[in-house]
Order: structure tokens, then sequence, then C-alpha cells
């Protein structure tokens, strides 16, 4: 029997995904057309072995997220639950604080997920590769190959090729280690709370002797990549299985379109009914597409590739989009032009008009390059060109272009923008 925990995080992370995670939590905002973390469950639907998953985050319980898990749970026929942590306890003091709730039923192994990830999941592979490894105590994770530029933005491991245990560790370094780079996909045997245990007590002990800043909650917070793998790297537990698949971060706006549009491609391979196809008084269909069976798209309008259309979104006659996540409830009227970019909840799009953004994909002519995780701002202070997006209830006139620009939300624009942030 195996279990999956994903670690959701909490309202002060995902700060780097702002207008967006204003509205509602990160690891639910939609990408092609369903939560974050839905894609994680989904994937572990897929391995039949897994027969419950258990969500860890401090953010509270809101009806959104209630209702998502119900929903979810019932749709997959999976038993789904969430475990609040009292604070930020980092992502391996939340694993050991719910120990006695991840071991219930005694699992012979879980995977552990960070939810801001995308990836086509190979988690049965993982699971058959784990399995063969000649040890009892192991633990595997998941890792890819990166440009050795952007290695050092990840956390870097050393394998030794006949083996595939990991030698070396470390989190973000500051000089090249290693261009195979941790996923954020764990699969661990309960020895692991071992570890993790001595890690625990290691702070205690520090925190009452005068070793550890008695600030907040310092003393509980552990985390996994830092304090765990590292220190686990040599001593023949640790392994890695590398996959050729795809695999991104999500950590801004701008990574949100790029996933958008990997999930879309992966609905070809296993969900193929959620792709428009074009058709006798539909509208124009360019690649990958999903449009919410809830949405009213004229039949001149063209959309795609790589389109998003969320639940009761209005698109009207001749409308084009392009690159871009249409969210719940927005409106995109007559013959307006959407480009590279994300239009917020409830958000209207006038005539005539055009929101447009740059595009933050990785070099095409990097072998295993990742996107970017650029700042908002460069040196001289100026906004770097990115995706634009339009928080909710955002209105936009007609005749009016939005370029590069992020337009927080309840704002009505009157002018024209360009490389701005509209407060």
């Amino acid at each position: 029997m195996l279990k999956a925990i994903i670690l959701i995080g909490g309202a002060q992370k995902g700060t780097r995904f702002r207008p967006l995670s204003l509205e509602l939590p990160k690891p639910l905002f939609p990408v092609a057309g369903f939560p974050m973390v839905y894609h994680h469950i989904e994937a572990c639907s897929r391995v039949p072995d897994i027969k419950e998953i258990l969500l860890t985050g401090f953010y509270q319980p809101t009806d959104a997220l209630v209702k998502f898990i119900q929903d979810t749970s019932k749709q997959f026929k999976i038993p789904i639950r969430y475990l609040q942590e009292y604070t930020s306890l980092g992502t391996a003091g939340g694993l050991y604080h719910f120990r006695d709730q991840i071991l219930s039923g005694n699992p012979e192994s879980f995977f552990v997920f960070n939810v801001d990830v995308c990836c086509d999941f190979p988690l049965e592979e993982m699971l058959e590769f784990h399995k063969s490894l000649p040890v009892n105590v192991k633990f595997t994770m998941l890792a890819t190959q990166a440009t050795k530029q952007q290695s050092v933005n990840y956390g870097c491991l050393v394998e030794d090729e006949e083996t595939h245990e990991v030698r070396h560790y470390v989190e973000k370094p500051q000089t090249f280690v290693s261009s195979t780079i941790n996923c954020g996909t764990y699969l661990f045997t309960p020895e692991i709370f071992q570890d993790i245990g001595e890690v625990f007590q290691k702070n205690q002990d520090a925190m009452f002797n005068g070793g550890l800043d008695n600030v907040g909650n310092g003393r509980d917070t552990i985390r996994l990549e830092q304090d765990i793998l590292s220190p686990l790297a040599g001593t023949g537990k640790l392994f890695v299985y590398k996959t050729a698949r795809f695999w991104s971060q999500i950590k801004s706006a701008g990574s949100a379109i790029y996933a958008n549009r990997h999930y879309l491609e992966l609905y070809g391979k296993y969900h193929p009914e959620r792709l428009a196809e074009n058709c006798d008084g539909g509208p124009k269909i360019i690649g990958d597409v999903f449009i919410h069976p809830t949405a009213s798209v004229d039949h001149t309008a063209t959309l795609g590739p790589n389109v998003t259309i969320g639940v009761n979104v209005h698109v009207g006659p001749g409308v084009r989009v392009r690159e871009s996540m249409v969210l719940q409830g927005a409106r995109l009227e007559d013959h307006c032009c959407v480009l590279n970019s994300i239009v917020g909840w409830n958000s209207t799009v006038g005539s005539w008009s055009r929101v447009e953004g740059t595009p933050c994909d990785p070099n095409p002519n990097a072998p295993f390059s990742k996107i970017e995780g650029d700042t908002l701002f460069k040196n001289d202070g100026r906004l770097n060109p990115s995706i634009t997006i339009l928080g909710s209830n955002v209105f936009v006139p007609a005749e009016i272009i939005i370029l590069n620009s992020i337009v927080l939300p309840h704002k009505d624009i009157s002018d024209s923008v360009k490389n701005q942030i509209l407060l």
C-alpha cells in the first residue's frame, strides 16, 4: 500500500505569483482548466497502489479548498485529506508533524510532491526503480537535466552512474556542481522519519542550550532539501531516478502560461476529449485549446495555440486569443486581441482592445533549458518585459492597448499602458 503527500505551502508563500494568488490559494489556481494541485492528484490516481492522498500546509481550510477536496476525492474515488500545520514547519517539518497520519495503515512507501511543479510525472516507472534497489532502507528522488548556467538555481546532485546512489547534494549552490537537478518529487520509506527526527531533536536541544535563535517557531522548521537530503547523500540510502519527460516549476505567473502549454499537450496523451476541435458552427481552433463546457465562444473567434478558456467566460465575435489563459467569468468583447496574457476572474477586455505580453519561454537553442525565474525589475528599476496579467474585476474599455503590464484587481483602465504595474 502506498500514500501520496502533496506539500501545498501557505499564505505567505507564492508572493511571486501575485496578483493571481490574491484571490485564492496558489495550489487552487487553474492551469489548463484545473487547479494546479489537481494535476498531481490525477497523476497519483494512475498508480493503483496509492490508497490515500494527504495535502499538508498552513492555509486556512477555506470553502473553496474544502469543496475542491470533496469533489476531487469523489471523482477519483481516493480518500483525500487536508492536514493543516499550526505554522510554517518547512518541507520536512510538516511531514514529521503529521507522521502518525502518514504512517496509519502501514504504507510500505509514500510519494512526496512540491505543489509548484508541472510535470508528466513518471510515478509508476519511479516506483519500479525504487523497488528494484538492492537495499532495504532507501529513498528515491526524481531528477532531470538543466543547463550548466541554470542548474545553480535548483538543488543539484551528483550520482554514481552505476548504482544511481546520490553521492552529493547541494541546494542552490554558489558555483556549478552538476547539471542534474532535483524535481521536487520523492518516494520515501517510513525510515525517513528517523532521519527527520534526529534533526528535530538536534534543533530542540540547540534551542534549549541557547544554540538556536528562539524567535518564532524556528526550532520546529525543518527543510527537506538542506536539512535532510544533503546529509543523506553519500550514506547509501538516497538514490535518484532521472526522467527525460517535461518538468518545470510554477513560481511566477509567466511560468503558469508555460505550464498551461505543456499540460494542454499532455491532454493529447491522456485526455484527448478535453481538447477543443474544429467543427461546423464553432470557433476556429489552432493547436491545443481547452474550452470549459460553460463558456460561450462565438463561432467567428480564433483560439490557439495553447489557450485555456475558463468557467462562464464570454468570447465575442472576431476575438483572437493566443498563448493565454482566460479565467472564470471574464468577458472578451468583439474583435479584441489577447496574446501571452492572463485575464483574471470577472475581468472585461473591451471591443477592439489589445492585451499583450512578452513570452518568457526557455531558450529553444539550449538543450535542457528551463524557464527563467526573473525578478520583476531590472537593475535600473525598469520593469522586465513579461506576460501581461489582469487581476480580478479589471475593466479594459474599448480601443485600449495593455502591453507588458500587471494590473492589480478592481481597476478601471482609462488609457493605454506599457511596461507598468498599475496599483
